[in-house]
């Protein structure tokens, strides 16, 4: 059974914590709820307070009003709160630049881990965001038609996304889809937040895979350059959906400080 904190708004945010030692939050990107980072989190919780929550409308917590990225910086906040007043922070993907925003906001974190914030416009040829139909598939009521066109925005092909919505976890996905544009409001116009990066102090580990798309090490670049104390990471062999069990000691011993 989780445990519940309240966020600023009321919003009632479920979590789950394991482990014990110095606290690191796992923040969770689309198509996740606090049960997907599992793994990882289990083998984090060998070193450290692991923290893994359900953001506001996935799972058991659930949505209030309209969405705002703000919101979820103050549902991290929260989840901060409960861990002492500061905790270390991991995000993939949009859970990265929720990460992100939460520290340039001021929320106390220690030391901040991203994979792959999806920063993938190119700043010397960016193209206008465009979510290609996904919320009029939603306000359609066709949530299976909003999921597939969030994968086609992600970069999937055709084939990809057949394979996907013909597997036995799809009805899980569509039935996320309601919360897509949250993710399509973190990552904005698709280029990095730099000033907001500069005021980051904490000591950031920006990775990415080494079979990723070009974009997820030019992300992990600008991110890693302009926060005050960064280092980029690649991880060999790895691609978007990295192998949390080759991940988590990479991520023990930088909240470790080795």
């Amino acid at each position: 059974m989780p445990e519940f904190v309240r966020s600023a708004d009321g919003t009632r945010i479920a979590y789950d914590c394991l482990g014990s030692g110095d606290p690191v939050i796992v923040v969770g990107g689309a198509f996740n709820t606090r049960s997907s980072p599992y793994p990882l989190v289990t083998l984090l919780a060998e070193h450290v307070t692991a923290y893994t929550f359900d953001r506001r409308g996935k799972g058991e917590s659930p949505e209030s009003g309209p969405y705002a990225v703000e919101r979820e910086i103050e549902d991290l906040a929260a989840l901060v709160a409960v861990a002492g007043g500061a905790a270390g922070v991991y995000g993939h993907s949009s859970g990265a630049i929720l990460a992100i925003e939460a520290a340039a906001a001021g929320v106390h974190i220690t030391r901040l881990a991203v994979y792959e914030p999806p920063y993938t416009a190119d700043p010397e040829h960016p193209a206008p965001a465009d979510d290609l139909g996904l919320q009029a598939a939603l306000d359609a009521g066709d949530p299976a038609a909003a999921a597939a066109l969030f994968l086609r925005i992600t970069g999937m092909d055709d084939a990809a996304v057949r394979s996907i919505t013909s597997a036995p976890f799809w009805p899980g996905l569509v039935h996320l889809a309601p919360t897509l544009p949250h993710e399509l409001a973190l990552t904005g116009d698709g280029l990095p937040p730099r000033e907001r990066l500069t005021v980051i102090t904490a000591p950031t580990l920006a990775l990415a895979g080494g079979r990723s798309p070009a974009w997820a090490a030019r992300a992990a670049v600008a991110v890693a350059s302009c926060v005050a104390d960064g280092t980029v990471l690649t991880v060999p062999g790895q691609g978007h959906d990295v192998d949390q069990a080759v991940l988590a000691p990479l991520l023990a011993d930088f909240f470790l400080g080795r």
